[in-house]
């Protein structure tokens, strides 16, 4: 009987479907035992993570007997794709399951942020009543740019155009037609960061990606816009960020990816509650539905992997 290792959490129902047919060891927290880890990978067939688990070269190494990859997400950076790719190893990543949950999450920040409602929130429990002195915005009328127009861009972009926002996209592999279809503009990095009124990123971290919000794109937002990532961590540079909102180049920002997970310490340090920001723990795109969703799907990749 195959082997299939599940190494995070996911849903039980997909989990029983799994153990219908083939031999599985499922243990949510084995990403953290890296010895155990390593004894159990060697010869399973199949390898089922989220994010956490790093499927690196040396422990990929040690699975003699695996072919088959099952991401509980969408983002690739703990897995050494090209490994996999050399080894005829199949890596499926749950593309498009928790589109709806993150879309949501970037559109409730927007609004969040537009209102000042973290400023608002934190200064009527202190007492401050802050009704005169805070400024509040709408989304409509606004333009909201995107860096990056795949699913779930085009997602928040439908959401956004409901409140009646203009979307703008950057995304060199998308074709006109696309951006036809969801009445978007392509334009350039540059025209995102100067004409935008709020800012989110959908980009997957490669070595193009890193650090591509830096000091050099902060200083060409003229419009002061709200900066939301919910992709991944290291493409926004966090030191630079901080700057910014310092220097009034971003009227707030909504992070719930970060360089260093959990968030290192001299970050949140540095953020208090006077400022319009918004951070949570890499939930974006975990919601109880996005869950069900993303397991099912998995589930159903990896039986029909292994079952062929």
């Amino acid at each position: 009987m195959k082997k299939v290792l599940i190494t995070e959490f996911m849903e039980q129902e997909s989990v029983d479907k799994i153990s219908e047919l083939f031999d599985v060891n499922y243990d949510p927290s084995l990403h953290e035992k890296l010895e155990i880890l390593s004894s159990q990978i060697v010869d399973v067939d199949a390898v089922i993570v989220r994010n956490k688990t790093q499927l690196n070269e040396e422990l990929l190494t040690q699975a003699k007997n695996l072919c088959f990859v099952g991401r509980l997400g969408v983002g690739l950076d703990n897995i050494n794709t090209d490994f996999c790719s050399s080894n005829n190893i199949k890596v499926q990543p749950a593309t498009g399951m928790n589109a709806d949950s993150v879309a949501e999450y970037v559109i409730s920040c927007a609004l969040s942020l537009l209102k000042n409602i973290p400023i608002s929130h934190n200064g009527t429990i202190i007492g401050n009543w802050p009704r005169t002195t805070i400024e509040s915005r709408e989304l409509g009328g606004k333009t909201l740019g995107l860096l990056g127009f795949g699913v779930i861009g085009k997602k928040v972009c439908r959401l956004a155009q409901v409140f009646g926002a203009k979307v703008i996209a950057y995304d060199p592999f998308v074709p006109d037609s696309d951006a036809k279809k969801y009445n978007v503009s392509l334009v350039s990095q540059n025209d995102i960061f100067v004409n935008s009124d709020v800012i989110s990123i959908h980009l997957p971290l490669t070595d193009e990606t890193k650090d591509l919000i830096n000091k050099s794109s902060f200083s060409l937002m003229k419009r002061a816009p709200i900066v939301i990532n919910s992709s991944r961590g290291s493409i926004v540079n966090e030191k630079d960020l901080l700057k910014a909102y310092s220097d009034n180049l971003i009227k707030g920002f909504a992070l719930d990816v970060y360089s260093s997970e959990p968030v290192n310490e001299n970050f949140y340090k540095q953020v208090n509650g006077s400022m319009n920001c918004i951070l949570t723990p890499h939930t974006s795109g975990v919601t109880v539905e996005s869950n069900i969703r993303v397991s099912q799907f998995i589930a159903d990749k990896t039986i029909q992997f292994l079952g062929n």
